[in-house]
């Protein structure tokens, strides 16, 4: 299971004792959690619970044998929605940009367009992943950012490299050192397509 993941099983028995009304809430309610890049022991998943408000996130461990059900964010690619929000707009436009890209849905849209349950308002951003096993050269990712900067809402996009995940804005960016998220933590790095020592 990877990050972003949006996984179907978990009940209040998993939660923390003590866990927020919202959290139990929206277990019992039958909603998705999202794996997290995160260690866990053997036989579970570092997974978040998210409730209505932004400020809901709650960190928890699901055991594995719980899982019913598994949804990526590449199997969102092509999930559309009914609904006319900025967010979804922009996915719209942007899936032919992607089109030949290992790319996905994540974060608020991600979890609307798998579960149905409305996650999205106007003024949310649209969150994506591209799988970038090989290092995408700082040019192209300026050019790719161009292209996301046009959306009617702000995409943010995360290049998921081999050793963890890096903002696209911030590798098109002139910095010399990046932030790349990895499950022991975020770390500094020079290129985020080599082992963090």
């Amino acid at each position: 299971m990877n990050a972003h993941d949006l996984l179907w099983g978990m009940t209040p028995a998993h939660l923390p004792a003590d866990a927020p009304a919202w959290a139990l809430a929206a277990i019992s309610a039958g909603h998705p959690v999202v794996v997290r890049r995160a260690s866990a022991e053997p036989d579970y998943v570092a997974v978040g619970v998210r409730g209505r408000l932004r400020e809901q996130r709650l960190a928890a461990v699901m055991p594995i044998v719980a899982v019913q059900r598994r949804v990526t964010p590449e199997a969102l690619r092509g999930v559309t929605s009914p609904r006319d929000l900025p967010a979804l707009r922009a996915l719209d436009l942007l899936r032919p940009v992607l089109a030949q890209e290992a790319w996905g849905v994540t974060g608020s849209a991600g979890f609307e367009l798998a579960s149905g349950i409305q996650a999205l308002h106007a003024q949310s951003d649209l969150d994506l992943m591209l799988r970038t096993p090989q290092r995408l050269e700082r040019g192209a990712a300026e050019d790719l950012l161009a292209i996301l900067d046009t959306a009617p809402c702000a995409v943010d996009l995360q290049l998921q490299t081999p050793f963890g995940a890096v903002a696209l804005r911030e590798w098109a960016g002139g910095s010399r050192r990046v932030l790349l998220k990895t499950a022991s933590g975020a770390h500094l790095v020079l290129d985020p397509w080599q082992a963090v020592a």
